[in-house]
């Protein structure tokens, strides 16, 4: 098994972080269903925290650089709920774009490796990365 690195916790928090892909990718397609934007955002939320713990959770979230990116995001979290999903859904992807903006170097790099498409998903995540960070990336020397 090639998850053998990882806890009984942390393998249930990589599901949670699953399923709420699938909930948010489910809402979207259901033209911004609330519920399931809402299921999506908790599952990715208590996925997140079972993975790298609570500590580090709220310290991800609570650094400065960060606090724009927080805000945004559970700003639009709290819009999904009150009943207002594509401006929520819009907000909330413009503070994911600040809060994981960093780790799209890193997507591009193991993106890379699928045949046939992978020069073409890493392009983008290359791309996506430079917007968010404002310019820079560190796996911006991938081939394209």
């Amino acid at each position: 098994m090639p998850s053998m690195w990882l806890s009984d916790s942390q393998k249930i928090g990589v599901a949670f972080c699953s399923g709420g892909g699938f909930f948010l990718l489910g809402g979207v397609m259901l033209f911004f269903d609330r519920a399931m934007l809402a299921m999506g955002n908790i599952l990715f939320l208590l996925g997140l925290t079972l993975i790298i713990g609570v500590q580090k959770t709220i310290a991800f979230f609570a650094r400065r650089q960060k606090l724009r990116g927080t805000a945004a995001f559970l700003a639009g979290i709290l819009l999904i709920l009150f009943r207002w999903p594509l401006v929520g859904f819009c907000v909330e992807l413009y503070g994911i774009f600040i809060l994981f903006g960093d780790f799209f170097g890193t997507i591009a790099g193991f993106a890379a490796n699928i045949p046939y498409v992978g020069k073409y998903i890493a392009a983008a995540f290359n791309r996506a990365g430079e917007v968010a960070s404002g310019g820079e990336t560190r796996n911006s020397q991938l081939p394209v």
